[in-house]
């Protein structure tokens, strides 16, 4: 009796102590499933950073349609130090999940790779298997015939059929397995491209920031901020501004009637990307009211793309930089500001204006769609966005496009100035 319960108790304590070591193996959570619920929480932050950014951008909208004060000027200046750094935490927060996603991508890969590992050692047995039984060289007549009863023929013919059955799923599984693995390196290639572009991104954003407290800096240490300094400061600026405009919208019409239409390429709006996909038209070409109103010259040789300070340009397509430069050394917030030029080998020649920073040089080659800078404010810019001229090619000199050695208009040093097109005719914008 002794011994009977003492088997009980050995049976009753030895399966608790199995229900908690597999209750708790039950319990754990594999690595890739702590993966997913880390890039769910970077999902999550993500999506509240974007909604920050929103309100963000709501309210410097808000703040630059106010009138000029130096009060307000501090409060934009505040407002998009603001929305950089939400940016800044963007990056960091899709570095993070990204590197998630290729640390999940690599599970994959592994157990891709088991089962295919797996899938050709089966194949291999198939094979031997038909060898074995001469299988490749029979035919169910042979079977019969070599049977010693009927029903031994129908079972062999059977297992014939079903070797060969079970062949072609596996084969066809391996196949399906190998366009798997492939879809999911070009994943993780596209991932890891991704990250190199968000580190970019990051650095280049962090430098328009302390850009941006500079200026600000400099701002209030000009004005000794007193706002009668500031409005001075205003009026000059906007005298500055329009005779600058007034001295490029000269040289640019004398040269628009040196256009040569048989030059250029056929009018095509996918001839060129949009260089700021995320970007609005905040104002058109030529005769615009903004124009009327503003310039002497009545006249606006390109078209305006709205966008929030540092959002990344594009290059329009394939060609070389002839030029970049930063008028704001010489006339500041009166010309282009920062800008960059690139020669096409379609006859026509791009313009990017007030930019916050470009990240290229002259001499470069760059593709369509390679990063060339950020969207800024600098230069002439009633806010930030991006200024694109199309011109002629066959219109420009390396002094009229602006080189150190050529003409200089006496008010903002060298200027990019050639024979203007309208740049909707050779590429598609939001309105």
């Amino acid at each position: 009796m002794r011994i009977y319960i003492s088997v009980l108790l050995v049976i009753f304590f030895f399966g608790n102590f199995l229900s908690v070591v597999f209750g708790q193996e039950a319990t754990s959570t594999s690595p890739q499933t702590e993966l997913q619920s880390k890039i769910q929480e970077r999902t999550r932050q993500l999506e509240e950073i974007n909604g920050k950014l929103k309100e963000a951008e709501k309210n410097l909208s808000e703040t630059q349609n106010q009138r000029q004060t130096l009060q307000n000027q501090v409060k934009i200046y505040q407002n998009t130090i603001n929305q950089l750094n939400l940016n800044i935490n963007n990056d960091n927060v899709s570095i993070q999940k990204l590197s998630l996603e290729v640390e999940s991508l690599n599970y994959d890969l592994r157990d891709i790779q088991e089962s295919i590992d797996n899938k050709k050692i089966a194949i291999n047995k198939l094979l031997v298997e038909i060898q074995k039984n001469d299988y490749e060289n029979s035919n169910l007549l042979a079977v019969f015939l070599k049977s010693k009863t009927l029903a031994d023929g129908v079972m062999e013919a059977q297992s014939l059929v079903n070797i060969r059955s079970q062949l072609d799923d596996d084969i066809q599984n391996l196949s399906t397995l190998s366009e798997q693995y492939t879809s999911k390196i070009q994943d993780k290639n596209g991932k890891i491209s991704e990250t190199e572009i968000r580190k970019n991104n990051l650095s280049a954003r962090k430098s328009i920031v302390a850009g941006q407290k500079e200026e600000q800096q400099t701002l209030l240490t000009q004005t000794r901020e007193r706002e009668s300094v500031y409005q001075k400061q205003l009026s000059d600026i906007y005298a500055l501004q329009e005779k600058v405009a007034a001295e490029i919208e000269e040289m640019d019409r004398q040269l628009r009637q040196n256009i040569d239409p048989s030059l250029l390429p056929p009018t095509d709006p996918n001839t060129f990307l949009n260089p700021v996909p995320a970007a609005y038209l905040t104002q058109g070409y030529g005769s615009t009211s903004f124009a009327l109103r503003n310039y002497r010259g009545k006249w606006h040789n390109g078209i305006d793309l709205g966008a929030p300070l540092g959002t990344e340009i594009f290059a329009a397509a394939d060609g070389v930089v002839i030029n970049v430069g930063n008028q704001d050394k010489f006339c500041p917030k009166a010309g282009y500001g920062k800008f960059v030029v690139i020669k096409h080998n379609n006859g026509l020649t791009t313009l990017y204006a007030h930019m916050s920073l470009y990240v290229v040089s002259i001499g470069d080659k760059v593709s369509r769609g390679q990063l060339i800078g950020y969207v800024g404010r600098t230069g002439y810019a009633t806010g930030p966005h991006t200024h694109l001229t199309v011109f002629a090619s066959q219109t420009l000199t390396p002094a009229r496009s602006g080189y150190p050695e050529g003409a200089k208009p006496s008010s903002c040093g060298p200027t990019p100035v050639g024979g203007d097109l309208n740049p909707l005719l050779y590429v598609s914008v939001r309105k």
